[in-house]
């Protein structure tokens, strides 16, 4: 079995989706501190209809898949979208049943993953208004301003953040069937956001995508805890000027058997006392399975530690080692979940390189998730199953609300929005007192795990 991703587009607009086929590919090809939530600082919501999106051409994604046996597929390209030829064109029908079912799922994403990077070669980026058409929502920065200052690193950043937001919605929506709310909203200090969430779906009980670009002055709350972490920080009376924006996501879903995933990549930009500006990227991705599966692990931290790979050999074992530190719920002596991979105050060794890695790991989200959940997609469970999620999940709700430093700096934001900030917390979720899984249980065996992080690559 083979794995393809098969981007469909609009006759009318084959030059375009040329180019958005290709640069869809790239970023579903490649291969994440806390969910800190841009996206909470609100003032005035602007809501889209569930499942409408705002652009009149562009690209949508697919899962597809397609058996091998006795014959070859071949690609070709037709007017302006990839296609499949013969056997292959027929055996797309039944693309997302049999990739949901295929157990080699790993080693087809592998595979399309080849292909996709050769394509890297030849791509040539659109323009600011050809690649916001494939986002959930025109972005929150004008884009007549984007266009006028496209190569500085804000409108650089929020364009990767808004298609980050576009290609994990997407390929969500494939899985399960629904559709993401669109809720776009203003903050009066200055900025907005675009958080999409989808609730109650086949798959997901609590799917939430979120976008924030925002900016005024930091209030002394939130200077502080940039001194805490070493900023030194001088403003003109009193006021220090800042850029924020990030992407920001978790995903809590039904079965217990398909792991919640958190990811966030984020930008920040402070004008000082003398006009210079001190800036750093942050961010990270993170796992957290109900029960232990060794093949899971390896596939997404080694997704990820192949994206840092390119950019510096340090970088995956060190910021491995810093997910495990900073998701690390003290009161209870465990982690949150596997880890993952977790830095913040990048600001070396150029502005350029940063963003080139940022760029990198925003860009595994799709293919270090997705595989894990098709894999278990139609597995069973039971109730005990089920109640044990309930109870991780209380686990999870502890470390946001008590530990997480961007819940705590969007709340000392002006304007905090309330909703974005509490998109992290999953639906459903179960307290017992004193709880302690038997010994020689999967769920005992998950405890072990979270008591001793492993090293899974």
């Amino acid at each position: 079995m083979a794995t393809i991703v098969f981007c469909s587009v609009n006759k009318t607009a084959q030059t375009t989706a040329r180019r958005c086929s290709i640069s869809h590919l790239k970023r579903l090809a490649r291969s994440g501190e806390p969910h800190l939530p841009l996206s909470c600082i609100h003032s005035k919501p602007v809501t889209f209809l569930p499942g409408t999106r705002w652009f009149s051409r562009g690209c949508s994604v697919r899962f597809m898949s397609q058996g091998t046996a006795g014959r070859s597929a071949t690609w070709r390209t037709r007017k302006g979208a990839l296609a499949l030829s013969g056997a292959a064109a027929a055996a797309a029908a039944a693309a997302v049943a049999g990739f949901l079912a295929n157990a080699n799922h790993f080693q087809r994403a592998e595979m399309a993953t080849k292909v996709f990077r050769a394509a890297e070669e030849t791509e040539q980026e659109g323009s600011i208004l050809e690649r916001c058409r494939g986002f959930m929502s025109p972005p929150v920065t004008d884009i007549s301003v984007l266009q006028e200052r496209k190569e500085e690193m804000r409108t650089r950043m929020e364009m990767l953040i808004m298609e980050t937001q576009a290609d994990f919605c997407n390929a969500l929506q494939e899985v399960d069937g629904g559709t993401f709310k669109v809720d776009r909203w203003q903050r009066n200090e200055g900025g907005g956001g675009i958080s999409c969430v989808m609730q109650d779906g086949k798959v997901f009980e609590k799917a939430g995508v979120n976008v924030s670009v925002v900016f005024g002055n930091l209030t002394e709350e939130a200077a502080k805890q940039m001194r805490s972490r070493g900023k030194v920080l001088k403003g003109k009376d009193g006021k220090l000027p800042f850029c924020a924006m990030g992407v920001s996501s978790v995903i809590h879903p039904k079965n217990p058997h398909i792991p919640t995933v958190h990811f966030n990549y984020r930008y920040f930009e402070i004008e000082e006392e003398d006009g210079t500006k001190q800036w750093w990227f942050g961010g990270g991705t993170d796992l957290t399975p109900v029960y232990v599966n060794k093949e899971d692990a390896f596939h997404f931290h080694n997704t990820l530690k192949e994206a840092c790979d390119k950019h510096h050999p340090q970088y995956y074992p060190d910021f491995k080692k810093w997910c495990d530190r900073y998701f690390y719920i003290r009161h209870r002596g465990e982690t949150r979940g596997i880890g993952g991979i977790f830095f913040d105050d990048l600001d070396s060794p150029s502005q350029e390189e940063a963003f080139d890695f940022v760029t990198s790991c925003a860009r595994t989200v799709v293919p270090c998730y997705l595989p894990i959940v098709s894999k278990h997609l139609n597995e069973s469970f039971t109730d005990e199953d089920k109640d044990w999620q309930q109870v991780r999940r209380g686990r999870y709700v502890e470390f946001n609300l008590v530990y997480d430093r961007g819940v705590k700096f969007g709340l000392a934001t002006p304007g905090s929005r309330i909703e974005s900030i509490l998109m992290s917390l999953p639906l459903t979720a179960r307290w017992e007192y004193m709880h302690e899984p038997a010994k020689g249980t999967l769920e005992a065996e998950m405890l072990e795990v979270l008591r001793n992080p492993k090293e899974w690559v």
